[in-house]
């Protein structure tokens, strides 16, 4: 016989229901069906507060397309193309301009130690894991040129096409701005407008209202391109995106994705990439279960970041 009372009956959280709530409105999507699709894929663990997010992106992606969801799911394993557009639909390409701060600063420190030492004229090479649209790399290369540094090469990474081409545009609007402090405002130039572009004259002409916060505006200077480069790449494949180890790689806010499993065999990669005495940062709080021999955790108040120091 069933004793639970009505006060022994715990209250969903907000989370909860709106992930179970989500559940039953889209039931005959088989949310799980897709969710094990996407971890199998590229080892994306969705969590349930970005559930509504992913059934929108599956039935957007099936609907431009003129399918079902049904009929998605059985062309996927045959088309690629098809698969990659689910993929950048599915994942959220959000970032921002130094958004953490201690972290940059910390590069900048190896990058001034590595600087004064024998070999300075071989590359400093910083990768960035996850890099979505590029801001993280970019914020990189603005606080390396402001500090007069010239010989560095800086990879960004992401598994989403369409995260990597905004990434090499490298143009962004008024928001992104805001962020960039005054030291780097010399190393981006205003984009020119349709009507600047075009040279028209038709000023009468009707024009869509349009939030310019959120339009590209500006762009990075064009001299701090030959320092960076992006390239798809899925984090969970064994091949590395570059054959070069790196000094300083970057891999914040993505591992909260990943099973703790996964979580040990990307970090383990991540280690295999690093040079002897390189470092690899995390988010503050992130991965902190891992233990391997051949790195230490470095005492730092603000900066959750690791050095090896054996092979």
């Amino acid at each position: 016989m069933n004793k639970l009372t009505k006060a022994d009956k715990k209250p969903l959280s907000t989370v909860e229901f709106a992930s179970s709530n989500a559940l039953m409105q889209y039931d005959h999507l088989d949310v799980q069906k897709w969710q094990k699709y996407i971890e199998k894929e590229i080892g994306f663990v969705l969590p349930d507060i970005q559930l509504q997010w992913f059934i929108n992106a599956i039935e957007c992606v099936a609907k431009s397309n003129g399918l079902t969801v049904e009929q998605l799911w059985y062309k996927l394993p045959k088309d690629n193309e098809l698969r990659q557009r689910l993929l950048d639909k599915v994942l959220i390409h959000e970032s921002r301009f130094f958004r953490h701060k201690p972290s940059i600063d910390f590069v900048i420190k190896c990058a001034s130690q590595y600087r004064t030492v024998d070999n300075n004229k071989a590359l400093f090479r910083i990768w960035s894991v996850g890099c979505a649209s590029g801001q993280e790399a970019w914020s990189l290369a603005m606080s390396l040129s402001a500090q007069q540094f010239s010989n560095y090469s800086i990879l960004g990474t992401d598994v989403s096409e369409e995260a990597i081409k905004n990434a090499r545009l490298g143009q962004y609007d008024k928001r992104q701005q805001c962020l960039i402090p005054q030291l780097c405002q010399q190393f981006i130039q205003p984009l020119l407008t349709k009507s600047e572009t075009n040279n028209t004259n038709d000023s009468l002409s009707p024009t869509p209202e349009v939030n310019d916060s959120i339009q590209p505006n500006w762009q990075v200077e064009p001299k701090l391109r030959p320092h960076v480069s992006f390239s798809v790449h899925n984090i969970i494949e064994k091949t590395p995106p570059t054959a070069h180890p790196q000094h300083v790689i970057i891999c914040q806010n993505m591992l909260l994705y990943f099973r703790k499993f996964d979580q040990r065999d990307i970090l383990t990669r991540l280690a295999e990439q690093c040079t002897l005495g390189g470092y690899i940062i995390l988010a503050p709080g992130e991965a902190l279960f891992w233990r391997p021999s051949n790195m230490r955790r470095i005492a730092h108040p603000q900066v959750n970041v690791w050095q090896k120091i054996s092979a």
